[in-house]
């Protein structure tokens, strides 16, 4: 009797582990089907772009298809928000990007949230933004234009891609830090806006590198500062905004993020991937097209990036009494 009792004990014991061994083996064959990674914007963007191009390289090295699923609507959040309520086994993925840190304090009410439930997988490229301005503003530099900006409060009239992008914060931190006020115009887009600042409807629009290098090179427009804390290599003879504007420093990133429970060992086969990635000259050089520069890293680093914009933009957000559209 007590020999079948053992035996018992140690088939139960045998059978509680067996749901336990396909999870196990299924996390470390990752993939084993196809993945999809949603975009919180739409087609043809920086966002999207990045996301089939990092889809591919994984499709390549990794055995099977990473398809790139758009969600736009509600700056990021609608596309956020399917991957935080996804299965948290690294077959569905977010390319997140700074609206992500920004929207944790301008939409009042989400129902995530971000830093707590997402897991970091790593940062792919940061994007610096330019200073673009239509010839007709009096400013060839950056102190010209705080001039300007003080002798005529909110004249200027600054274009953007929507409230809580990248170009409308890089925008209002340094009429924060320079002490100007402009008065904001947003766009559904970072094209639209393009489209009014060459027409001089509005006057100024921090920019994103990709579609608006050449509008400098012909005269159409005037760039007159980067706005990362050093040089960037998509136009190196500009100053950073910080040699006037001293702890000035504002870009785009984009990276990859899970659900908040998804396996360690899917976090480590990503985030090796995408450091391999921006390490391929090949790709590298795709990614440059779009403005970019690699933002190698652990998921850690990411995780810390994340943060740090979080609290950042937190500041902003009250300090310049910004709302949702």
């Amino acid at each position: 009797m007590q020999l079948a009792r053992r035996t018992f004990l140690q088939l139960a014991g045998f059978a509680a582990m067996l749901p336990v061994w396909p999870r196990a083996a299924s996390a470390l064959d990752y993939p084993t089907r196809p993945v999809r990674i949603v975009a919180g914007f739409a087609a043809g963007g920086g966002v999207d772009i990045t996301a089939r191009l990092i889809g591919q390289w994984f499709t390549e090295r990794l055995g099977q298809s990473f398809v790139t699923e758009n969600r736009p609507g509600a700056g990021g959040n609608i596309g956020t928000e399917t991957v935080v309520n996804a299965a948290p086994d690294g077959y569905t993925l977010l390319l997140a990007t700074l609206p992500n840190a920004v929207n944790a304090s301008l939409y009042p009410k989400l129902n995530f949230n971000f830093i707590r439930d997402i897991a970091p997988i790593g940062g792919i490229i940061r994007v610096p933004m330019i200073i673009m301005v239509h010839p007709s503003l009096p400013a060839n530099s950056v102190p010209e234009l705080i001039a300007y900006a003080k002798a005529n409060p909110g004249k200027i009239t600054m274009a953007s891609a929507g409230n809580g992008s990248a170009p409308h914060m890089a925008g209002e931190l340094f009429k924060m830090m320079a002490g100007v006020d402009m008065l904001h115009v947003p766009y559904r887009g970072q094209g639209p806006a393009m489209t009014d600042l060459l027409t001089g409807q509005v006057q100024l629009l921090f920019a994103t590198a990709p579609g608006t290098i050449d509008y400098v090179k012909t005269g159409k427009l005037r760039a007159l500062a980067v706005t990362t804390a050093a040089r960037a290599e998509v136009m190196p003879e500009l100053p950073p905004v910080a040699d006037f504007v001293p702890g000035y420093d504002s870009s785009q990133w984009y990276g990859l993020c899970a659900p908040k429970a998804v396996p360690g060992t899917v976090v480590a086969t990503l985030n090796k991937e995408i450091n391999a990635a921006i390490s391929d000259p090949a790709l590298k050089k795709r990614l440059e097209a779009l403005g970019g520069e690699p933002l190698p890293g652990s998921p850690a680093d990411f995780a810390k990036l994340i943060a740090e914009d979080t609290e950042r933009w937190a500041k902003v957000v009250a300090a310049a009494g910004l709302k949702p559209e």
